[in-house]
């Protein structure tokens, strides 16, 4: 059974693939976020990081050829009209017939009153599962847009490798999953470093997250997000992540 409306707007991107392609699966669920930078964080941008709760509508689907999966977030609703913020993000995993290898896609958008980016990602995946495990590695080629003024670029940005993982377990009879996803630039362009003050042409971006599945219906948990050289500023960052989802 198709779990939701954002698997459904799933389904209707697979319009565009063969119609003889077979649903195999599908979630989707709604959640509300808090997302606390650590002081050290806060200290190292210059007062340009501040904490938020943000929105998020999230859902994928599997098929015979392959899979889809996107995310769209609505930030910074407590701080009024003007200082909200969005970020979306879909994916498609195409299989090539050999073995589990994949053509793999990705976009990601982030946009303010000030500031829009777009990054774009293009290459090869891989699907290792097995019982209640999983583990997606990708490699792509990357292209960056950003505005406005004197820190716009737009063109190739070197390369981007990254993936998804998680692990479902059973413990104190309840249901849990440990999830992340990692993604590293390297080979940034040189206008970029420039424009971005990110400090370096290799990057780190993810979430490392352990999940409650309460009930069918309600998800808890807590992430710890990283970066490094990413973000608008050099160095490391992280934050914690409070999450309470509701699955369709």
């Amino acid at each position: 059974m198709r779990k939701s409306l954002v698997a459904l707007s799933v389904l209707t991107a697979a319009s565009a693939f063969p119609a003889h392609a077979e649903y195999l699966y599908g979630f989707g669920d709604m959640s509300v976020n808090y997302l606390d930078w650590s002081n050290g964080t806060e200290e190292r941008a210059n007062g340009f990081k501040k904490d938020f709760w943000y929105l998020e509508l999230e859902g994928g689907a599997g098929f015979s050829w392959g899979e889809l999966y996107g995310f769209a977030d609505l930030e910074n609703l407590e701080k009024g009209s003007e200082k909200v913020s969005t970020s979306v993000k879909g994916s498609v995993a195409y299989k090539t017939g050999i073995a589990e290898l994949r053509l793999y896609g990705q976009v990601y958008n982030t946009n303010s009153k000030d500031f829009t980016a777009q990054n774009n990602v293009l290459g090869l995946s891989y699907a290792f599962n097995g019982d209640g495990w999983f583990f997606n590695p990708f490699i792509g080629f990357h292209h960056t847009m950003t505005t406005p003024g004197e820190n716009s670029f737009g063109g190739m940005n070197g390369g981007m490798f990254g993936w998804s993982a998680g692990y479902n377990f059973d413990a104190f009879g309840e249901k849990f999953m440990i999830s992340n996803w990692h993604e590293s630039e390297f080979g940034r362009n040189d206008k970029y470093m420039i424009v971005s003050g990110e400090g370096d042409d290799v990057s780190a971006n993810g979430a490392l997250a352990l999940w409650w599945n309460a009930t069918d219906h309600v998800t808890t948990g807590v992430q710890y997000r990283y970066a490094y050289n990413k973000l608008g500023n050099k160095g490391n960052q992280n934050a914690m992540i409070y999450t309470v989802k509701y699955n369709f």
